[in-house]
């Protein structure tokens, strides 16, 4: 073969080695193999918040006040025409206002019998309501008259008056202020000299308020008061106004000694010198000398 049959031959097969390198460069690179995307986590679902029903072991309960009951210990007349609305035992005798238009009185009352030793009138336009004596000085309320009257405990002599909002029902005293009822649920306290209101409370059980609130006595610390129209006493807390006790006076009075249409119960007196407890009512011909027996359920 000659040398320029040779030149030709290398030019052609160096031609063909190009064409099929170019060809092998185009053919595309095979697609990725698809990788499973990992399945998306299970959306999470809220369960709902359970608030715990209060059962025996959570419920909160009002405490238990105590209910009293009582005991005889000695009975006393009592005037049955004298309308009680203040009592007072003072050195060894009672000191009584009376109520009602043309009959109120202040009296002072000898506790054996029941003989009234000293009386003194109201005016027939006033309705006489509680009573309480500080030192030398017996006061005593009105209802509706909003005036209350000042006397010489020793004469009944009147040696002044003071006035005050509202309506007068109970009166008592803890040796530093008046306690003063007004036939709603509120105790007010005056000062015991000016006789101006220098505070208040507003009484109340486990249930709300206590209203009706009639006479009043001071005892070892606690305001008592009769209930209007109740047979019920109500033990209450000076500081707070919560009844903290309650004493119920059902059937103390035997019907079979009524002389003339009674009245409700009305009318509270402490001996502390010897821890002597007196009630009686409006009309009532008995005045009693009880023990308060505390209720097993209380």
């Amino acid at each position: 073969m000659s040398l320029f049959n040779r030149l030709l031959l290398a030019c052609w097969l160096l031609l063909i080695g190009l064409s099929t390198a170019c060809a092998t460069a185009h053919i595309p690179a095979p697609l990725p193999t698809a990788v499973p995307s990992p399945s998306p986590l299970p959306t999470a679902t809220a369960l709902p918040l359970v608030t715990p029903t209060k059962g025996a072991d959570t419920a909160v309960s009002s405490p238990q006040v105590p209910t009293y009951t009582y005991q005889i210990i000695n009975t006393y007349p009592h005037d049955p025409n004298a309308f009680t609305q203040g009592l007072v035992f003072h050195r060894g005798v009672l000191y009584e206002g009376t109520g009602r238009n043309g009959y109120s009185s202040i009296r002072l009352t000898d506790l054996e019998t029941g003989s009234v030793l000293h009386q003194r009138d109201l005016g027939a336009e006033y309705f006489g309501e509680g009573i309480t004596i500080w030192q030398d000085r017996l006061i005593q309320l009105t209802w509706q008259s909003g005036v209350g009257f000042i006397y010489d405990l020793a004469t009944f002599a009147p040696l002044g008056s003071f006035s005050y909002p509202g309506e007068g029902w109970g009166l008592t005293h803890d040796d530093q202020r008046l306690i003063m009822s007004d036939g709603t649920d509120v105790i007010r306290f005056l000062d015991l000299e000016s006789l101006a209101e220098n505070g208040r409370i507003q009484v109340h059980d486990q249930n709300g308020p206590v209203v009706r609130l009639n006479e009043l006595e001071y005892i070892n610390g606690e305001i008592w008061a009769n209930i209007w129209q109740t047979n019920t006493i109500a033990r209450i807390s000076p500081q707070t106004g919560q009844v903290v006790g309650w004493i119920d006076l059902t059937g103390l009075l035997n019907p079979a000694d009524l002389t003339q249409p009674a009245d409700v119960l009305n009318g509270i007196a402490y001996d502390a010198a010897q821890d002597r407890l007196f009630v009686t009512g409006k009309w009532w011909p008995t005045l009693f000398e009880i023990k308060l027996i505390l209720e097993p359920a209380s």
